[in-house]
């Protein structure tokens, strides 16, 4: 057993009706903290399960994760309860939603549904004020950049390696440019930040998703979170389907009183921001790779790649990009990697 684990599964024999407790492995994920599922014996009633979040204090601070979680909770959000949490040590004890994931459960009969759910549950999310104990960060223009930098830093220098001449660097600053001041000229609401279909739990009887893995929340772009969904690095839906999710979006959101724009600037809004996003998440798929080791989200690059050349092909500003990142960058991608999901190589 390994040291962690033996320190987890002692802090849980503490609390009641888990003396006897061992904690199963449930799964990671793309930082450092891990889960195990543990069962409460209830005495007259079925176990209960239970999560147990392990995360280092010397990698993971709990601290943002507690004080969203029981903001968010007692203002109807749909997120774990705590029943037990340690800061020092590094352990949570948590309300258990089991292991259906929205990407599992995703299917043509399903997705409607669902996605009407998560963004109804969104724009809950969207309208909370920060925690008391725990002001958000903003959303601003230098994280919008660090976060931008990691395509190029990551993708493609070191996994690609690329070696990029002072006309492909100009050609991304300005890219960035024109990406962050479109995302600082929208309306600030709550960020979830990591809102996508791996997320997402579906529950028992509701198309309320519960929402985990919210500690990095911010203040910043009201379209952030609905980019991270519908166009979700992890599976992609008809260019119609999409359309139709993102509208019912904007009216609620507009209903909320988060924002006042029209049709075409919120799909603006919604396309630069996407454009974005994507460049953080390949660039964070590469270095999940190279430093820690996660080899498995290299397949997920093509795919979050092909968003960023379908979107930028949507902006005359971004023809020179457009034009690079198809002729130059994809092809090398590919030859690595293999194609998007459901797209021939860009070569052939």
């Amino acid at each position: 057993m390994d040291p962690r684990l033996q320190l987890l599964t002692d802090w849980v024999r503490q609390f009641t009706g888990l003396k006897q407790a061992i904690a199963e492995p449930v799964s990671g994920d793309a930082s450092f903290r891990r889960y195990f599922r543990v069962w409460r014996d209830n005495d007259t009633a079925p176990p209960t399960p239970l999560i147990v979040m392990d995360a280092p204090p010397e990698h993971e601070d709990c601290a943002p994760f507690l004080a969203i979680a029981r903001h968010w909770h007692r203002h109807d959000i749909n997120v774990p309860d705590i029943v037990q949490a340690d800061l020092e040590q590094g352990f949570l004890l948590l309300e258990d939603f089991g292991d259906q994931l929205m990407l599992g459960q995703l299917n043509d009969a399903s997705a409607d549904s669902l996605y009407r759910g998560a963004l109804t549950e969104l724009v809950r999310i969207q309208r909370m004020t920060a925690p008391d104990d725990y002001p958000l960060p903003p959303y601003d223009a230098a994280l919008l950049n660090r976060e931008m930098a990691l395509f190029p830093d990551w993708l493609l220098e070191q996994y690609l390696g690329m070696e990029l001449g002072n006309s492909e660097r100009a050609l991304l600053d300005t890219t960035f440019a024109f990406l962050r001041e479109s995302a600082l000229a929208q309306p600030e609401v709550t960020v979830h930040r990591d809102y996508h279909s791996r997320n997402l739990l579906v529950q028992p009887g509701t198309n309320r998703p519960g929402v985990i893995d919210f500690q990095d929340a911010v203040l910043g772009p009201v379209t952030y979170d609905a980019v991270s969904l519908l166009k979700d690095c992890y599976i992609s839906w008809p260019e119609q389907a999409l359309c139709n999710w993102l509208d019912f979006f904007r009216e609620q959101s507009a209903e909320a009183g988060l924002h006042r724009a029209d049709e075409e600037t919120f799909r603006q809004w919604f396309e630069l921001m996407g454009m974005q996003r994507h460049l953080k998440a390949a660039g964070i798929f590469a270095r999940l790779a190279i430093r820690d080791g996660k080899h498995g989200y290299l397949d997920d690059i093509p795919r979050t790649v092909r968003y960023l050349i379908t979107a930028s092909a949507r902006q005359p500003a971004l023809r020179c990009f457009h034009e690079w990142l198809s002729d130059v960058v994809m092809p090398e991608i590919e030859r690595r990697i293999g194609p998007a999901p459901g797209q021939e190589p860009a070569s052939q």
